[in-house]
């Protein structure tokens, strides 16, 4: 049984449905990747199995199992006993996540103390944590606020804040963004450390499709709230079956492109929920549409699975 699995999830705000369907899961010690340009679904879909949805959103329809719990019936207590724990997630905003009042190393300790370790103890275990994400001088950080990091160092104590508690589902919401190489690989490393030898599953949602490469083991595909593809990521990159991946795929720059070349660019703009067409939501961009894209799609395969009436590949 998956650690996480998400059933024909549906998130509204009031009569505007925002995610459409959304299945997908993920087994302990396993990387899925959620991938899409933005307004696609993906943090919400986040926010969603994290129970903190903003006022005004809400789970509408399916069921988000964690260990066989479905998160979606349990109380807020609950849920927050599940949080840190069990349930940690690295957040896409982090100046605005931390709390610029408190030491950056009680922030991190935090989820430790809440959950009963000494404050001592969590402090110390708050600075090594703090050194493994790359922090120089973790002793003299932990005693500073939020407001004296620059925002790269902000990253890197969000994901200190998510990884200290050793959690077993772990969402990573653009967990790389704002580091540079070298410190983006150690934070890599780190994450596929805990997923190997600890069984963490990570949820990672990224723009970046060299970390999905890197990291990922499934890869899974959003536009317009809803899954068009989903499959290993070897199989997915060198043969990807719905039109909106391998458009995807093209805008990333390859060292074997002739020098000088223009970038590939998907046409079109994402349109905002108000306008999505009827059926399938990205036929107005999609070169391959036809009369039946007036239709919805099912999500359809086994092993690799994609939403499409003319897929560039065939489902396996």
């Amino acid at each position: 049984m998956s650690l996480l699995a998400i059933h024909d999830l549906a998130v509204d705000a009031g009569p505007l449905s925002l995610v459409d369907g959304v299945t997908l899961d993920v087994n302990a010690g396993e990387v899925v990747a959620l991938v899409g340009e933005s307004g696609s679904g993906k943090s919400l879909t986040a926010l969603s199995i994290m129970g903190l949805l903003a006022e005004g959103l809400s789970c509408s329809r399916g069921q988000i199992l964690f260990d066989g719990r479905d998160l979606t019936e349990l109380s807020s207590s609950a849920l927050q006993h599940l949080r840190g724990a069990d349930l940690a997630m690295i957040f896409q905003e982090p100046v605005t996540s931390l709390n610029p009042l408190l030491p950056v190393g009680e922030q991190v300790a935090e989820s430790l103390i809440v959950h009963g370790r000494a404050r001592r103890e969590a402090a110390k275990e708050a600075v090594d944590m703090l050194q493994r994400v790359g922090i120089p001088e973790p002793e003299r950080r932990a005693r500073q606020l939020p407001t004296e990091l620059s925002g790269g160092m902000c990253q890197r104590v969000m994901i200190a804040a998510a990884l200290i508690s050793r959690p077993r589902l772990l969402i990573a919401d653009e967990p790389t963004t704002a580091l540079d190489v070298t410190i983006q690989a150690q934070i890599l490393a780190l994450m596929g450390k805990l997923a190997a030898e600890e069984g963490t599953a990570i949820l990672l949602i990224t723009h970046d499709m060299g970390v999905v490469a890197e990291l990922a083991d499934r890869v899974c595909v959003m536009y317009g709230g809803r899954v068009v593809e989903q499959g290993e990521v070897a199989r997915l990159f060198d043969a990807p079956a719905h039109p909106y991946t391998q458009m995807l795929l093209r805008t990333i720059p390859r060292l074997e492109d002739p020098p000088k070349q223009d970038l590939f660019a998907i046409r079109g703009n994402v349109p905002s929920p108000l306008e999505w067409p009827a059926g399938c939501r990205f036929r107005n961009r999609c070169d391959r549409a036809g009369d039946a894209c007036h239709a919805r799609p099912p999500l359809q395969g086994q092993k690799h699975r994609v939403a499409c009436f003319h897929p560039v590949e065939a489902p396996v």
